[in-house]
């Protein structure tokens, strides 16, 4: 009997200040992604949620854009396939939105064609369609994670973090492109800046791994990218600054921006409430909410194919 695959990938937050480009945490926030071969030819998307009004639901979607790299290398490409994304994760936000649709169509399309692909081959496939495996090393593996690539092959150690930690997200009203924020960037950096974040990188590890939370606030503090995203986004140091006051262990630029992040073990409620207001202060409408650590990552489950319910 043929079968629908229902794939589900978290959102993810990169960085956490000093780790540029290797250190990751899953969130509790999802999008899902549903797949199924057709009679019919071509491409049959169904968008739901974020994206929904400006998403292609055609070859230029990145999902598909991954499922037929699968596809291709098993040398038979189904004539059709239909899907229904249904992303909860805000697009251009610095929450992983890209590395998750990536993720998720690799998975379902590696799924669909019984193409017994590794973790192993699969995150290398996500690491090069992103350019980076910060964001798609959590996604697949959830957890934290710590990431370097060897080549084209990612090498990662993951693990939880310590049980109560919670994450507060407060994600603005407008995108940042990665590309744009990148290009913020500048093209050298002095020695003592390489120094402090090579620490501070060594420290936030250290203490997620030791449980020694009071130990992030200095931890998660950044000199190579987020002095330089952060004027980017209006009032961002301001936010983060009410954000430690209202209790957070350590904040941070989430990703590429402009969402920021608090990690917190209490006080969830005030942090966001704290972030929401400051950020209105500015003019800028936010949404800013308590979520918990994603511990397992991409989950995939293969049914009976039946017909998709109607939206």
């Amino acid at each position: 009997m043929e079968t629908r695959v229902t794939v589900t990938v978290p959102a993810t937050t990169a960085n956490l200040g000093p780790g540029f480009d290797s250190l990751g945490l899953a969130l509790g926030l999802y999008n899902r992604l549903e797949a199924e071969f057709r009679a019919e030819p071509g491409w049959h998307l169904e968008i739901v949620g974020a994206g929904a009004d400006t998403l292609p639901r055609d070859e230029t979607n990145i999902v598909v854009e991954a499922m037929q790299r699968v596809f291709e290398r098993g040398g038979n490409p189904p004539s059709g396939v239909r899907l229904r994304l249904t992303n909860e994760i805000p697009l251009a936000r610095g929450l992983g939105s890209s590395a998750a649709a990536r993720v998720a169509g690799l998975a379902a399309a590696n799924a669909l064609a019984q193409a017994n692909l590794s973790e192993a081959e699969l995150l290398r496939l996500a690491a090069e369609l992103e350019g980076h495996p910060d964001n798609v090393v959590p996604a697949v593996c959830g957890g934290f994670t710590v990431t370097a690539m060897a080549g084209s092959q990612p090498l990662y150690v993951r693990f939880d973090p310590p049980s109560g930690l919670r994450a507060v997200i407060a994600v603005p009203d407008f995108e940042l492109p990665t590309a744009q924020a990148r290009a913020a960037l500048p093209e050298t950096y002095s020695r003592a800046d390489a120094v402090h974040n090579l620490s501070r990188t060594a420290l936030v590890v250290a203490a997620l791994a030791s449980e020694r939370l009071d130990l992030l606030r200095a931890a998660m503090e950044d000199r190579i990218h987020q002095p330089y995203r952060l004027p980017l986004i209006p009032g961002a140091e301001e936010v983060l600054a009410v954000a430690l006051e209202a209790g957070a262990l350590g904040v941070a630029l989430s990703g590429a921006g402009p969402t920021l992040l608090a990690l917190t073990a209490e006080n969830a409620a005030a942090i966001a409430q704290a972030m929401q207001s400051t950020w209105a202060q500015h003019g800028i409408q936010c949404t800013a909410r308590e979520v918990g650590i994603e511990k397992g990552g991409l989950r995939v489950v293969s049914t009976p194919q039946v017909e998709f319910a109607a939206l």
